[in-house]
């Protein structure tokens, strides 16, 4: 699918899979609560095969960010960057940023610094937009910081307020 510049919306009926792009989109972006795809299990996400096809032994989801011209707010060096996940059945999934091995926080902070993630305003699903508009003031707020790029610094700055923590506990001991 090629998502133009502006609002993308899917429509159409029951059953057509409109939920299936939304979670795949949630899921490269680093989404880890299988029940927040609409499963009970991560290997929920595996095809399982039907009559005419074998079941598959890992899922894959890659999304192109073309970083040209005015758009261009990802902090990489490349004019396409493609961020990849798979995951497999024994378990084990891998990432990738521009099939470059990498981990889920090198992605999630990638996409954070131009206000992408699985969270927040980019992906907004059926029922999430009731969901904002009575949510409380203090949960509002998180979807803003998302938005104007906030939410990466309380991130790092929750990481290194741990570390220290943690320096400190070492000193006590």
């Amino acid at each position: 699918l090629t998502f133009e510049g502006g609002a993308t919306v899917i429509v159409g009926p029951n059953g057509s899979g409109k939920s299936n792009i939304s979670d795949a989109m949630r899921w490269v972006l680093g989404e880890v609560s299988s029940k927040s795809i609409r499963g009970t299990k991560m290997e929920d996400i595996i095809f399982g095969g039907a009559d005419s096809r074998r079941p598959m032994g890992y899922a894959e989801v890659s999304v192109t960010f073309d970083n040209t011209g005015m758009m261009s707010r990802l902090d990489c060096p490349y004019d396409e960057v493609t961020v990849t996940r798979r995951y497999y059945r024994s378990g084990e999934s891998e990432y990738y940023i521009n099939k470059q091995p990498a981990r889920l926080r090198d992605i999630v902070e990638l996409l954070h610094e131009c206000g992408i993630g699985k969270e927040g305003y980019t992906i907004i699903g059926q029922g999430r937009v009731e969901e904002i508009m009575s949510a409380k003031p203090e949960d509002r707020r998180l979807i803003f910081e998302e938005a104007t790029g906030i939410a990466k610094f309380k991130t790092r700055k929750n990481e290194s307020e741990r570390k220290l923590e943690r320096t400190h506990e070492n000193l006590v001991r």
